[in-house]
């Protein structure tokens, strides 16, 4: 039991890590072609960087999300495992 539940997390640790590079990799595709937009229309003012800069706020915490505060997103499964044993002790 305890080998199925540690296997559980690690699974949702690696599917978090994946979609933060999945992530990353969309981030930095949308915003070259921005980029190449930016330069062949409007080289004089670089607006790009706006939303370079507010997708990459989104970006930093998706980081935190999946490789510093990994088990954040584990304590919403034990919660709603309590709740069914709750509702079958009913």
């Amino acid at each position: 039991m305890k080998n199925d539940q540690a296997y559980q997390q690690a699974k949702k640790r690696v599917q978090l890590k994946l979609e933060f590079r999945n992530h990353l990799a969309v981030y930095v595709g949308v915003n070259l072609l921005l980029l190449i937009i930016n330069l062949s229309t409007s080289s004089d003012y670089l607006w790009v960087k706006w939303p370079v800069l507010g997708w990459g706020i989104g970006l930093f915490f998706h980081w935190l999300n999946a490789h510093v505060f990994p088990n954040n997103n584990i304590i919403p499964e034990e919660m709603i495992k309590k709740e069914m044993e709750k509702a079958d002790n009913l």
